[in-house]
């Protein structure tokens, strides 16, 4: 078997991974740079599930398969649900929606990421092309807009050295400690934040004239939006000062500037406008199309890679899921009664099904409320392939041993396939499938056909190739009377992977003391949670990390207005004693 395989884990980082003497090490090249994140070294310290249950009772395999075949036959076909995550984000992973779109069930759409950002970039730049890990290594200035690599991108780390920092975020995060710049922005201040640069960009005349002429021809329809702005009022609510301004155009003038955004950002209704804004300040400073420069978020992790299981299917949302309207629901690789919005809304949902199977690794809220779980192969123990939203590579994941327990995504697949006369090639002819959209550089490294490490050179994706800046805008600073929400990634796990968190994290100056217990409630609901004081959160704020058990009993099921996207921000919290 070959030695090397790939992280399949939903992360910037998708690291390449050589197995030796059964431990994970980093392959020492490319993006991976010979270390692995937190969650990869300790990923075999997770205890997976080992066998199928039906009831709550140990079963077979072969048990557990018989009965997810009787399930199937006896709903009808517009009553069963494929709820699918990306737990795991390998191309593979698709095979099961081919059966169940091929069955006629309905299946998901919409996201629980990053979907409002990814629409307005779209709405910008007419595509969604990354600048790629490989690019922000040739940057003088990186610009951490929302987002701590130090808990979602540790690979950035090592690249940035000797770079000047600058981080626009409502909290002190790591990276913010040690930048050139820290630019502590109240929670949902950054679409009026963006605005201004531009705006101040113009005023004094230090945008890119050439390429905006060129490119991004209504530049100046542009400024004219951002007058709307009030200056004095705006940089009040979102507390900054002029200087901050001053100091970011200061720092980025003339120089090469990668701006690395996070999906915080955009966990708002207005989420799409947010990340749009970004970019316009992007194409203003002239970033796109030029090497060491651009904006780097999640680029479209298969873009020119032809996906052999798209089928068509009936779909709904996978942010406000109607569960109930199904008899038989199964969920792969995804926690919904954890990371879903509205928990409560989605415990009760969900507990009006008939039939609910589990497919996955480990323990959690979703496999508790299973009438029949089915453990899943891990990576270690199945061929697959992956690409990544945050550089251009295509890894193959090799299998690296046997393993009695689980089976994998093809496997289910097959049988189901098998079971009701749906047609599935071999394995292996996906897997070749997926390699025909990669070519190998001189170093032996695989990367995706026709990416380019600098998208935009000749102008955007647009019908006129021209960026789309904001036309008009519908957003306000929320009123001071409740607690921004923010909901970010912890470094020691992913989403509800792992070493999950337990605790609120508030600014001392709000009067709890650590270790007491205080109720966090929003208009969707509530959730005690352990204090623990830390002044790198805004006094107007609450950090609780995204995984946390209770967490989206506070947050809202309703979608961001473009993208279909959660928007686990938006409602403001207050908090009490217990």
């Amino acid at each position: 078997m070959n030695s090397s395989t790939a992280c399949p884990l939903d992360c910037y980082d998708a690291c390449e991974i050589e197995v030796k003497n059964d431990k994970l090490k980093g392959i020492k090249r490319a993006h991976t740079q010979g270390f692995l994140c937190p969650n990869l070294n300790h990923y075999e310290d997770y205890e997976t599930i080992k066998y199928p249950s039906y009831k709550g009772e140990e079963i077979s395999m072969q048990d557990a398969l018989l009965k997810l075949e009787k399930m199937l036959s006896f709903t009808p076909k517009d009553e069963i649900l494929h709820y699918k995550g990306h737990g795991n984000f390998a191309l593979m992973q698709d095979v099961t929606s081919h059966f169940f779109a091929s069955y006629g069930a309905t299946l998901t759409d919409g996201s629980l990421c990053d979907g409002a950002g990814e629409a307005g970039i779209i709405e910008g730049r007419g595509s969604n092309k990354n600048m790629p890990i490989s690019e922000i290594a040739k940057s003088d200035i990186v610009i951490f807009w929302g987002r701590n690599p130090h808990a979602t991108s540790s690979h950035l780390l090592p690249l940035i050295k000797d770079k000047k920092i600058i981080v626009i975020d409502p909290v002190k995060t790591d990276i913010a400690k040690i930048a050139d710049l820290h630019i502590q922005i109240k929670a949902h201040g950054d679409l009026f934040l963006a605005m201004l640069l531009s705006r101040f960009l113009y005023i004094e005349n230090s945008y890119d004239e050439e390429f905006v002429k060129k490119y991004a021809s209504e530049y100046e329809e542009y400024y004219e939006l951002t007058q709307g702005v009030r200056i004095r009022l705006i940089l009040e609510q979102i507390d900054l000062t002029l200087g901050d301004i001053g100091n970011i155009l200061e720092l980025v003038h003339g120089k090469k500037v990668a701006i690395v955004c996070g999906v915080g950002i955009q966990k708002y209704s207005d989420g799409a406008d947010v990340m749009r804004s970004i970019d316009g300040f992007a194409a203003m400073l002239g970033l796109f199309g030029k090497e060491g420069c651009g904006v780097a978020y999640l680029g479209a992790s298969r873009d020119l890679v032809n996906n052999p299981f798209e089928t068509q299917a009936k779909k709904v949302s996978k942010v406000n899921t109607r569960f109930e309207d199904f008899k038989t629901v199964f969920i792969q690789g995804a926690n919904p009664l954890s990371q879903m919005p509205d928990s409560l809304r989605v415990k009760e949902s969900i507990s009006k099904v008939e039939n609910v199977v589990y497919f996955g690794l480990y323990e959690n809220e979703s496999s508790e409320a299973a009438d029949l779980i089915i453990p899943a192969k891990s990576f270690l123990h199945k061929d697959d392939i992956r690409t990544s939203y945050s550089h251009n590579a295509m890894m193959n994941m090799h299998k690296q041993s046997d393993c009695e327990f689980g089976i994998s995504e093809y496997d289910l697949s097959k049988y189901l396939c098998d079971t009701f006369d749906i047609e599935l090639k071999e394995e292996l002819y996906y897997i070749n499938h997926f390699k025909e959209f990669s070519k190998e550089d001189t170093t032996g490294i695989s990367y995706v056909k026709g990416r380019e490490n600098i998208p935009y050179q000749d102008g955007f994706d647009t019908q006129t190739q021209e960026f789309c800046f904001l036309e008009d805008i519908d957003s306000k600073m929320p009123d001071d009377s409740k607690l921004s929400l923010i909901t970010s990634k912890s470094s020691r796990s992913l989403n509800s992977q792992f070493k999950r968190d337990t605790k609120v994290y508030i600014n001392s100056s709000l009067g709890f003391t650590d270790g007491e217990f205080i109720r966090i409630s929003s208009q969707n609901g509530s959730v005690e949670l352990e204090v623990q004081n830390n002044d790198d959160v805004r006094s107007d704020s609450i950090l609780i990390y995204s995984g946390t058990k209770g967490l989206n009993n506070l947050t809202s099921s309703r979608h961001s207005i473009e993208g279909k996207s959660a928007i686990y921000q938006e409602d403001r919290v207050t908090i009490s004693h217990v």
